[in-house]
């Protein structure tokens, strides 16, 4: 089959296959969403514990805003595998992450799946070529990767295996879009995706920091929050670092700190700066400012910074008037 059972608009079923808190979180954005949503989980107690992680999402799905006739009603559980996904219009699977158990897992949803219906896996690190090798039908099968919790953070990467069909990695990529989300379609397979390695790089940098006494987890924590963190919601460390160059740009900033990638600022080992890499980080850049002049971008960074700052201390006075008015109860 060379096309999907179900346009991307048109799906009104998704099937959640593993509901822990990566299933649990896409059951309840998919429900934000005000589709119908059928879960299966083999722990005896998935259920319960599935619906009271919707039901904790969903204040916060309220006040991002819910689509039309959203409800948590919408939710069945199965009782097997084959009864959740036999309507489904789309799969999500989010089994825990062990490539034999995945693997298995998503031949059986195959299996049972009908023709022409494309399934989404959640794996934090695996690529679809490894799991999809059991599949009968491993055309179909896509990596769909979310960051924690799927019902809030916005991105996806979406990216096929050597068996996976393009038609199959364009539809994904899609129904995530009109699903609402943030949607990378990477170009190639890659070991932890994109938004992975980046935080696993500062993750990395900073166990070295704690390791070596040269910081504290405190001081870490606050460096990022209060420093590139901050403008890193709005603008990625290419544009952030394209601004480092002032009107020269990326070009003016990597040709006058270029050397400073053999400082000893990080344990990670920087690429060589090749003139090739130069123009492609150059190119790219100028992509992602698509004409924006330097006074611009950084009149957007000063407003959308000064809009989060705002919005965080808002957010602190009211936790700090929440924790005023609870009670303080004393023992007698």
């Amino acid at each position: 089959m060379t096309h999907a059972k179900t346009p991307p608009e048109s799906v009104r079923t998704v099937a959640c296959i593993g509901a822990g808190v990566i299933g649990g979180g896409w059951v309840a954005h998919f429900l934000g969403r005000g589709y119908q949503v059928v879960a299966w989980d083999p722990a005896p107690d998935a259920e319960e514990k599935l619906r009271s992680l919707v039901a904790s999402a969903w204040p916060a799905l309220q006040r991002l805003g819910l689509a039309e006739g959203a409800s948590m009603d919408h939710l069945r559980v199965a009782p097997t595998l084959a009864e959740a996904v036999a309507d489904a219009d789309f799969v999500q699977e989010s089994a825990p992450e062990r490539l034999d158990l995945k693997s298995d897992l998503l031949a059986e949803i195959d299996a049972a799946l009908p023709e022409g219906v494309v399934v989404g896996s959640s794996t934090s690190g695996y690529s679809m070529s490894e799991m999809q090798a059991k599949a009968a039908d491993p055309g179909r099968l896509v990596v769909g990767h979310p960051f924690n919790p799927p019902y809030l953070v916005p991105l996806v990467e979406v990216v096929g295996g050597e068996k996976s069909r393009r038609w199959a990695v364009d539809w994904a990529s899609e129904f995530y879009r009109l699903a609402g989300k943030s949607v990378i379609t990477m170009d190639r397979e890659l070991p932890g995706f994109i938004g992975n390695r980046i935080q696993e790089a500062a993750w990395r940098e900073a166990l070295h920091m704690v390791a070596e006494g040269e910081a504290t987890v405190a001081q870490i924590d606050q460096a990022m929050t209060d420093g590139p963190g901050l403008r890193w919601a709005f603008h990625g460390p290419c544009t952030t670092f394209h601004l480092a160059g002032g009107e020269g740009g990326m070009a003016h900033m990597l040709d006058h700190f270029g050397p400073s990638l053999k400082a000893p600022w990080t344990r990670l080992e920087a690429p060589e700066l090749t003139a090739e890499l130069r123009d492609r980080m150059v190119a790219g850049t100028d992509e992602v400012v698509d004409g924006r002049s330097t006074a611009e971008l950084i009149a957007q960074r000063d407003r959308r910074m000064i809009a989060i700052m705002r919005a965080l201390e808002e957010v602190e006075r009211e936790e700090a008037a929440e924790h005023e008015e609870k009670p303080v109860w004393v023992r007698h």
